[in-house]
């Protein structure tokens, strides 16, 4: 079984999804292929205490974003799935309407397109009218739109464990065993409550 997974970076607040996403693929020895948009790389710069250069070496491989001769822009490339983390209102857009005009698009549209997984963490709030028909548009073609909202049954403490729980969840899309948050099992109060509930 193949266990490549694409990871793409774009220009939405929340990068540090997809690099949570590096560290935890590393961890479990899945071959990760990395695109960074421009404005992913500006935002890794505003948001975070890492540089584009320790980012990109997280990965086994990485691309420019303007390489259209990349692996990852053929088909035949055999990988596992893709997980946009975080996914700008424009990524989106130019997946959902195939214009495919940068390796990250043309990456996304060549996994949907060999109906391998593909996963998209769309950063924007509140969302517009126009944001909804293009993540209709998206998951009528098969794409999973996940937008990283956080849990708290799991009675998170940090960051990392809000971070963790939309990755896990990117994680469950594509078929990758973790341990990143606690899973519901119910309600554990109401188990050990001598009071019913009417």
């Amino acid at each position: 079984m193949c266990n490549r997974i694409i990871i793409g970076i774009s220009g939405a607040s929340g990068v540090i999804y997809g690099i949570k996403m590096l560290q935890v693929l590393k961890k479990i020895d899945i071959e990760t292929h990395l695109i960074i948009s421009n404005a992913g790389k500006i935002n890794i710069g505003i948001e975070t205490n890492y540089n584009v250069e320790k980012v990109m070496n997280m990965a086994d491989f990485s691309y420019e974003n303007n390489d259209i001769t990349a692996p990852v822009a053929s088909g035949s490339f055999l990988t596992k799935a893709m997980v946009i983390a975080p996914c700008s209102i424009k990524t989106l857009s130019g997946i959902a309407n195939s214009y495919t005009e940068n390796l990250l698009i043309r990456a996304a549209d060549v996994t949907l397109k060999e109906d391998r997984k593909i996963v998209l963490m769309v950063r924007e709030t509140p969302l517009h009218k126009g944001h909804l028909k293009l993540m209709t548009q998206a998951a009528d073609m098969g794409i999973h739109i996940l937008p990283p909202v956080p849990s708290f049954y799991n009675q998170p403490k940090t960051i990392d464990d809000i971070i963790n729980h939309s990755i896990g969840k990117a994680l469950d899309i594509i078929g990758i065993e973790h341990n990143l948050f606690m899973r519901w099992q119910g309600d554990w109060r109401r188990k050990n409550s001598s009071s019913t509930l009417v």
